[in-house]
């Protein structure tokens, strides 16, 4: 289990009523060294629906599927200018565009949308097929890997590198960085993430700034915000949450979905049995989603509200877990258990609404190359005997470590 924040618990302020306050630390929530999502679910069937926690600076927690869903659509009461916990400092520059409102995020978010559609992605995929193969089958005769290095990290890895045309060698570098920005539990360590990959993107984005190439990078840092071009400045912190973005987040559901496979002999075989049914896959995919959410951006209210008997406050921090709209009882049957075969599995792992994330597309593909290629090379394998998958809590859980061996 994760180390709690040391991040000084608030006081409960007058609006909060005590039955309402729960010991919640999504930094450090007990079984989530087992099973990370499940680790939130008990919150879910112990809990209020809605319920505030002095951790992390103090915020209110939503934990049904409903309310997490209609707070990521209404961004005029549920703002994402902070989304972080514990809050970055006062004053922080603001991520972009993920701390951006519509209107004005939309013309900020167009490129990223642009170059990440369906037929886009589609172009891509020869590429992803192929790392995913080459990296697999130089795997396959060792018999044992450490699957997070050696796979889950390097398949999205080398597609988004190569989607913003950075060096590919760069990554051993560029990867800790990344984990420190999304899963450090102290704010100054955050903060230092984000100038270390600025000081890293800053040479690339004036080059492409200068020299516009095709590439993913040269269109995030020419955004044209209606007739003027994005300033340097705010190029180079969408480049970097960007960055952020695409180094970690795969890597974190491709990890999640090992770790399942390994230790569910009957749900592979499922897998290695149909893996030409473009149908089930589809679906099993989704389930699989849904059942390992990994996001947590919290929200601001932008106005004192009463919401289904709970009141909050202009200001008051709250959290929807995407994760927990998945693990739903109420909307999904027996949320724990993986059925492929579950009619519209309902979850908000990519979010809702306008920050929809934009990627959901390429990262639903490198799933389907990842258990297309993986289990048709290597349809039976394990954890390590003598070791255990370590799992990490954050702004976005993740697995740091997970042994496989196979015959």
């Amino acid at each position: 289990m994760s180390q709690p924040s040391g991040y000084p618990q608030a006081s409960r302020p007058d609006h909060v009523p005590q039955n309402l306050v729960v010991d919640f630390d999504f930094l450090n929530l007990p079984g989530s060294d087992k099973d990370v999502q499940a680790a939130y679910a008990a919150f879910q069937q112990s809990s209020p629906d809605i319920f505030w926690t002095p951790r992390n600076g103090g915020h209110w927690v939503a934990t049904r599927a409903e309310d997490i869903i209609a707070m990521q659509r209404d961004t005029d009461t549920f703002s994402n200018r902070s989304v972080t916990l514990p809050p970055m400092p006062e004053g922080a520059p603001r991520q972009i565009p993920l701390e951006i409102d519509p209107p004005e995020h939309a013309r900020y978010r167009r490129p990223l949308m642009q170059a990440l559609t369906p037929g886009v992605v589609g172009e891509l995929e020869e590429d992803v097929r192929q790392v995913a193969i080459d990296a697999i089958e130089a795997l396959a005769p060792k018999g044992e890997c450490e699957f997070i290095e050696d796979f889950a990290k390097v398949l999205p890895i080398h597609v988004f590198l190569k989607l913003v045309d950075l060096p590919v060698e760069d990554k051993d570098f560029l990867l800790p960085i990344a984990e420190k920005s999304v899963r450090a539990r102290e704010i100054a360590q955050r903060v230092e993430a984000h100038q270390e990959m600025g000081a890293y993107l800053m040479k690339y984005v004036m080059e492409r700034r200068e020299n516009p190439k095709d590439d993913l990078l040269s269109k995030l840092v020419n955004v044209d915000l209606g007739g003027e071009r994005i300033s340097l400045d705010e190029a180079l912190r969408y480049a970097i949450l960007v960055l952020f973005g695409g180094l970690d987040t795969v890597a974190g559901m491709i990890g999640f979905v090992g770790a399942f496979l390994a230790t569910h002999d009957d749900h592979r075989r499922q897998l290695v049995e149909r893996l030409d049914d473009e149908k089930f896959l589809k679906s099993a995919i989704e389930e699989l989603i849904r059942r390992h959410g990994i996001a947590n951006t919290a929200r601001v209210l932008t106005k004192d509200l009463t919401y289904k008997g709970v009141e909050l406050k202009k200001g008051d921090r709250i959290l929807p877990p995407n994760l927990l709209a998945g693990m739903d009882d109420r909307v999904n049957e027996n949320p724990f258990e993986v059925n492929f075969e579950r009619e519209k599995p309902v979850h908000a792992a990519f979010g809702n609404g306008a920050h929809a994330c934009p990627g959901a597309t390429l990262a639903r593909r490198e799933l389907r190359v990842f258990l297309q290629e993986w289990l048709s090379r290597i349809p039976d394998f394990h954890i390590k005997p003598g070791t255990k998958p370590h799992f990490e809590t954050g702004q976005v859980n993740g697995v740091l470590r997970l042994d496989l061996v196979w015959p």
